[in-house]
């Protein structure tokens, strides 16, 4: 899969959408972590397109939150977004807020890695470091298992992501950890950037 949308067109348009740091950043976190997965399954000719579907994700969540993944295609129409792309983004969301379902492997990835990456930079934001970089799967393992911590973010969802794609839960949290530990540096100089 490839896209014509560079990785500018995609961050403006996420701007254009989405003001709030937090929405941006998910956005920017959700984007290199799929970039990594693209690499590290072998789709390393497509992680262009794993990081512009992880980036425009959730393009449509801040200002239309009662249409989540259903005004994302007309958005998405702006950049002229390839279908491949556009059902990407809708399939995220699927069981909660859309019928698309994820076909793809990268859309499983997305699915599963999506609210998982909220509950790493919540407990990375509590170690004394404020980084995930020293963090141990059994230290994320135990956050995980609080469900009053990152309370917001569905830990069904992430182990159904697992399940989708066939890997034990610890594998996925291993996988998703060693993402963000890999581009942490670079997302936050993005956002320092940006502000």
């Amino acid at each position: 899969m490839k896209t014509h949308i560079t990785r500018e067109e995609a961050l403006e348009l996420l701007r254009k959408y989405n003001q709030e740091p937090f929405h941006l950043e998910h956005g920017i976190t959700v984007g290199k972590t799929l970039r990594w997965f693209a690499e590290d399954l072998s789709y390393g000719d497509e992680a262009d397109f794993w990081e512009i579907a992880g980036l425009l994700h959730d393009v449509d969540f801040e200002k239309y939150p009662e249409e989540h993944c259903k005004k994302a295609p007309e958005l998405l129409a702006e950049v002229d977004a390839e279908p491949e792309l556009v059902h990407a983004v809708c399939s995220h969301g699927y069981g909660l807020c859309s019928d698309v379902k994820p076909e793809h492997e990268m859309e499983k990835v997305l699915f599963a890695a999506d609210e998982l990456t909220g509950i790493v930079f919540a407990a990375a934001k509590m170690r004394p470091s404020k980084s995930c970089r020293d963090m141990e799967l059994s230290s994320l393992k135990k956050k995980f298992k609080d469900k009053r911590f990152a309370a917001g973010c569905s830990r069904d969802v992430i182990r159904q992501g697992a399940e989708n794609l066939g890997w034990e839960l610890d594998t996925l949290l291993q996988k998703t950890l060693t993402a963000l530990q890999t581009y942490e540096e670079e997302i936050r100089k993005e956002m320092e950037k940006s502000a």
